[in-house]
């Protein structure tokens, strides 16, 4: 696992070093005070006439993700922190994995692009386009998980609290390759740190550049990823296993999570431009994190009423 990261990091290092390409528009007069965003966002470019242009570093960090998964969750059965088995937990990445991609490229349209998906459901194929929603892959992973927890007789909230811990590092490498990929920048800054993203495409060649923007970007990485990586990580070591006293109450750390990830996420959007029009005046991202806070809000709740009872991860 230490070489896999190891690897990922000598990658990213190696294309923060890619200029713009031969024919992208000239750089605007402020590229002298602010930097230009213009990494390029494949990993490798397969030859014309392939299926798919080629490997980009948003899939490469879905990827490196679900790696991350498979290992906390290993970890956390060596400890007697996770009462599941290699198969099971091979079972349960499988299930999030397509819980989470096909929740996240549904969601994208539902959500943010209604018009397009009912026009022609076939865009949901086109996924070398992009197009994933956060919130979306919330649901879809949700969703995969109850199926598994019943499957498996399994206590959903309990295996919840587990899965909280599991969605910020690909929370965090994902807005990383946002980032490489010059998407879902911020508004207009002035700030030292604010940077130049690529406006408008013609395929690999780019026609305009943005004014000088929040690298937004970044803002959620550290927030939604990093900060509440730290934080799930730390409320599930410093308490007793499940089943001892003392342990979280079952959906009280997914609570948090939801809550904790609705906040940061409704702070980044006051300095992300909107990817879409705005719903009561509000933001996609933040009206639908409202949500997210009613739900987590909901889950500590009950968690608090059963405090009292120690409810193991097998029912």
């Amino acid at each position: 696992m230490r070489r896999f990261f190891l690897f990922i990091f000598g990658l990213l290092t190696f294309t923060s070093s890619a200029f713009a390409a031969t024919g992208d528009a000239p750089l605007p007069p402020e590229a002298k005070k602010y930097w230009v965003d213009n990494l390029d966002s494949y990993v490798v470019k397969f030859p014309n006439g392939w299926f798919i242009p080629g490997i980009k570093w948003y899939g490469l960090a879905y990827l490196a993700g679900f790696f991350i998964a498979a290992g906390l969750m290993r970890r956390y059965a060596s400890k007697g922190r996770l009462q599941l088995n290699a198969d099971q937990r091979t079972d349960l990445l499988t299930a999030l994995i397509l819980g989470v991609c096909l929740g996240g490229r549904l969601g994208y349209f539902l959500l943010y692009r209604p018009a397009e998906l009912f026009g022609n459901p076939l865009v949901l194929l086109r996924v070398w386009e992009g197009g994933m929603a956060s919130h979306g892959g919330f649901i879809g992973g949700t969703l995969a998980a109850a199926w598994f927890a019943r499957k498996n007789k399994l206590n959903f909230l309990r295996l919840g609290d587990v899965i909280a811990t599991l969605a910020p590092p690909g929370v965090l490498l994902g807005r990383l390759a946002n980032f490489i990929n010059g998407e879902l920048w911020g508004k207009p800054a002035t700030v030292p740190w604010a940077m130049i993203f690529p406006e408008q495409r013609d395929g690999e060649i780019i026609l305009s550049y943005t004014s000088p923007r929040h690298p937004s970007q970044l803002y959620e990485a550290a927030t939604e990823g990093l900060l509440l990586l730290i934080y799930t990580q730390w409320r599930f070591w410093s308490k007793p296993a499940p089943g001892q006293a003392g342990a979280l109450p079952p959906g009280q750390l997914a609570g948090e999570y939801l809550i904790g990830y609705a906040l940061v996420r409704i702070f980044c959007e006051m300095f992300r431009e909107p990817d879409a029009t705005l719903l009561f005046g509000l933001s996609r991202g933040t009206f639908y994190s409202l949500f997210m806070i009613l739900l987590g809000a909901g889950l500590i709740w009950r968690a608090q009423r059963t405090k009292s009872m120690a409810i193991p991860v097998k029912r």
